[in-house]
């Protein structure tokens, strides 16, 4: 590990590279507990018990996918009677105009529709995309964390991150390597680029 500080006081992240993805989760929970909150983590493969390790809260998706449901149901319920009593009233087979048994289907569409448009852009918003570059894929070593290694992301952001101070926990923790992601550019060797003291 090289103890040379990064040049720019510019730092979005710091990161550690672990072997095995019980060095991982061990580590996370480590940082967790240390009260860190912006924390993240880069696997391979999906890692049983991260998303708890992490100290991630539930997601709020399935409250805004059923508001956007509800929404379509009541509007496709609500253009269906304003067509049927209101803008064109009409006797159909005898029946009332307020016949809500066929717009069952109706609504049921709509509820389904508007589900998934809310499921749709709620996950882009949520996860402020499209975002073609993200900082941390500046940081040393990241590629790896494709194929073989893993690695843990905290954010400079976090009302506890100090360059010194998390880069003594993160060494604490086991990882193999301590570095940080620049807020912009990349380092100009990936292998042998900045680390935290």
């Amino acid at each position: 590990m090289s103890a040379q500080a990064p040049n720019s006081g510019k730092i979005y992240a710091a990161v550690a590279e672990y072997a095995t993805p019980e060095a991982l989760l061990k580590a996370a929970e480590r940082v967790r507990d240390a009260g860190y909150k912006r924390i993240d983590a880069l696997t391979p493969f999906p890692v049983h018990g991260m998303v708890e390790a992490l100290g991630i809260p539930k997601s709020r998706m399935a409250g805004l996918v059923l508001f956007g449901a509800l929404a379509g149901a009541v509007g496709g319920f609500g253009l269906q009677v304003w067509q049927s009593m209101i803008q064109y009233p009409h006797v159909v087979s005898g029946r009332p105009y307020f016949s809500w048994p066929n717009f069952i289907p109706i609504v049921f569409e709509c509820a389904i529709l508007a589900a998934g448009i809310t499921a749709f852009v709620g996950m882009l918003v949520r996860n402020n995309l499209p975002r073609p570059h993200h900082p941390v894929f500046s940081a040393p070593r990241v590629e790896n964390t494709t194929v073989s290694t893993f690695m843990l992301v905290i954010e400079a952001s976090d009302p506890l991150f100090d360059e010194v101070k998390t880069a003594e926990l993160l060494k604490q923790t086991g990882a193999e390597f301590v570095g940080v992601a620049p807020v912009e550019g990349d380092p100009a060797d990936p292998h042998d680029g900045p680390t935290l003291n």
